[in-house]
């Protein structure tokens, strides 16, 4: 590898063990010379604050309405003058993030006009495209399993139904964005380390 910054996307429902793989990438690219700097969306602003109120039932707010604030919420995760991703890039950091547009695409696509969420997201993706969306792929029983055995409280989105049809949505955004997206599909299913394996070699083939 060299140390080309990167921004990478990790994708996945609910469960399906992103955040393990974002933290065992970072400490990798970290171990090898990389400057990384690690996020996630919702994030933790105002907005997203707002965005975890409603996802956890303390806030009530129309599916229209929660897939403009993920879109603000993402602009301000880009552009904000303190910790935005445009900033990291340009200071050379490496940016792995936990969740970008297309979970946007599948949650909120699940539930209204998914070329809507696209268009709305238009200009987050004009502003920074990850050089690879790395989607973990588990079936939504086996997310929902690890869910009831890992969380006190459950959001909104996280119920055996709404999963499968948010699994079904990325694959849909996917084949809609493959010809302007780089993305790669790992099986969750698989043990920890050896995803991480596989996800270096990808990344270490893209350098």
């Amino acid at each position: 590898m060299t140390n080309r910054n990167l921004f990478i996307a990790f994708e996945g429902i609910d469960g399906s063990g992103k955040s393990t793989q974002v933290k065992l990438l970072a400490e990798k690219l970290e171990s090898i010379g990389h400057k990384v700097y690690t996020t996630f969306e919702p994030t933790d602003s105002e907005i997203g604050s707002i965005i975890r109120n409603i996802l956890i039932g303390k806030k009530n707010a129309d599916n229209r309405t929660i897939a403009g604030l993920f879109v603000a919420d993402r602009l301000n995760h880009l552009l904000n003058d303190e910790n935005g991703i445009v900033k990291k890039m340009k200071e050379g950091f490496t940016v792995l993030t936990d969740r970008y547009y297309f979970s946007s695409y599948a949650y909120n696509g699940t539930h209204m006009d998914i070329n809507w969420v696209i268009d709305a997201n238009a200009m987050s993706a004009s502003i920074l495209r990850p050089h690879l969306n790395i989607f973990i792929d588990v079936p939504p029983e086996v997310s929902m399993s690890r869910i009831n055995g890992n969380r006190d409280s459950i959001d909104l989105y996280e119920n055996l139904e709404n999963l499968k049809k948010v699994r079904a949505k990325y694959l849909e955004a996917f084949a809609l964005l493959y010809q302007v997206e780089k993305i790669y599909t790992v099986d969750g299913n698989k043990d920890p380390e050896i995803i991480h394996k596989e996800i270096v070699n990808k990344i270490e083939d893209l350098i």
